[in-house]
């Protein structure tokens, strides 16, 4: 699945290992802001199309048609903040993973749960007016997470604390998932 990976994700991660020693600034926030940006489309995209699909019933239609509805929110929120640097919507291919409960839902987690470890790694790296605007994107995608656990019959907080994960650890992530595309 990973062959289909954008290999541009790959350029911009190469530079962020030196933003856990460099102290926060504009353009900084900027090459993060660009990061949540991808995952913010992934996971609108993947919404939006599950609900497209109208293959879902039940609690798991309710939980898309709110969730989606938020993820478009932060896609524009970070367009917003990024104007003309914004990157571009990358191509997306979910498969069917959006039409089919069980691979709907176990990819809903670990997005969810790869969204939260990405924004909690990157957040001692944003300023602090960035980091007060991205807490109130993370505290969301944290009900999302909780949420859809427990549409699984799952622990809707099976940890005391999440834990953050590097750049590089998100962009494997992504890259595992399959639902990037080049081109």
């Amino acid at each position: 699945m990973a062959g289909g990976a954008l290999t541009a994700g790959g350029l911009l991660v190469a530079g962020f290992p030196r933003l856990a020693v460099s102290a926060p600034s504009a353009a900084q926030d900027q090459r993060i802001l660009n990061f949540a940006l991808l995952f913010e489309y992934i996971e609108a995209g993947f919404y939006a199309e599950a609900f497209s699909k109208d293959k879902l019933s039940g609690e798991l239609l309710e939980y898309v048609s709110v969730v989606r509805g938020h993820e478009r929110a932060h896609v524009a929120f970070l367009k917003s903040a990024l104007g003309a640097a914004a990157r571009k919507e990358p191509k997306l291919d979910f498969g069917d993973t959006t039409s089919n409960p069980a691979k709907f839902t176990a990819a809903a987690i670990a997005l969810e749960e790869t969204v939260i470890a990405a924004y909690n790694g990157q957040a001692a790296n944003l300023t602090k007016p960035i980091l007060a605007e991205a807490a109130k994107i993370v505290s969301v995608e944290a009900r999302h997470a909780g949420w859809i656990r427990a549409i699984a019959a799952k622990n809707p907080a099976p940890n005391a604390t999440d834990h953050p994960k590097t750049a590089a650890q998100v962009q494997a992530d992504i890259n595992h998932t399959g639902f990037l595309r080049s081109g």
